[in-house]
């Protein structure tokens, strides 16, 4: 497993590298948090651990700037005993918080705690056939991003809402953000096709979205 450090402390990031090194990580250091915001856009890393006092930029700024981009693990690692340093890291996607000073052994079992937590949801979510991230806008067939139009998107959200249920063409089309209402609802047919055409690409041989006479349409994750 790769871990990245980012730490001001020389001192402390060679004697956890070491010590995590012991435990077969890879562990790279950086004092700079600029330079470890660089080092994940450029490379995998499966967990970050985060000091929150850096030159430059605040360490809780830092887990806001990471969370925009990845979803990778974080424990913040710090002095700073303040309970709202913690309360706010949690809330901007840190995993866990160790305050200092504590030791290195409690540092890897902590990590592999998390690193447990995460690769069962991770395979949870793989194991999902369609997989609505509403905030992110982005639906996963199989865990394929799929490239769809903001109509496209909301319909295929609202399949993916009632699945296994059948959505009326009109829900579909009023519901819809992204579609005028004065639309007809043969628009939906024309969405659903080419819906249909984009997961084939990565299925041909089942059909997901099946039609229900006199309704509308009907996605199933049952093939």
């Amino acid at each position: 497993m790769r871990i990245l450090i980012i730490e001001d402390d020389p001192e402390l990031a060679m004697v956890l590298s070491g010590y995590l090194s012991k435990y077969g990580m890879e562990v790279e250091t950086v004092e700079d948090p600029y330079l470890g915001l660089s080092m994940l856009n450029q490379k995998d890393f499966d967990l970050v651990i985060l000091d929150l006092t850096l030159p430059g930029m605040d360490g809780l700024e830092v887990v806001e700037k990471i969370r925009e981009k990845s979803d990778v693990p974080i424990i913040i690692s710090s002095a700073r005993d303040d309970i709202t340093d913690k309360v706010i890291g949690m809330e901007r996607g840190a995993d866990d918080y160790m305050p200092k000073p504590y030791d290195p052994r409690e540092l890897v079992t902590r990590i592999k705690t998390i690193l447990r937590r995460t690769a069962a949801s991770r395979q949870k979510k793989e194991e999902l056939i369609f997989d609505l991230d509403r905030e992110g806008r982005v639906i996963r067939f199989k865990g394929i991003p799929l490239e769809l139009t903001a109509a496209e998107f909301d319909v295929l959200s609202m399949l993916i809402q009632h699945m296994n249920s059948a959505v009326s063409r009109e829900q579909l089309l009023y519901e819809s953000e992204h579609i005028d209402d004065s639309s007809s609802v043969k628009n939906i047919d024309v969405i659903i096709s080419r819906i249909r055409h984009k997961i084939a690409k990565y299925d041909p041989d089942h059909q997901y979205i099946r039609p229900v006479r006199g309704v509308g349409y009907l996605l199933t994750d049952k093939v």
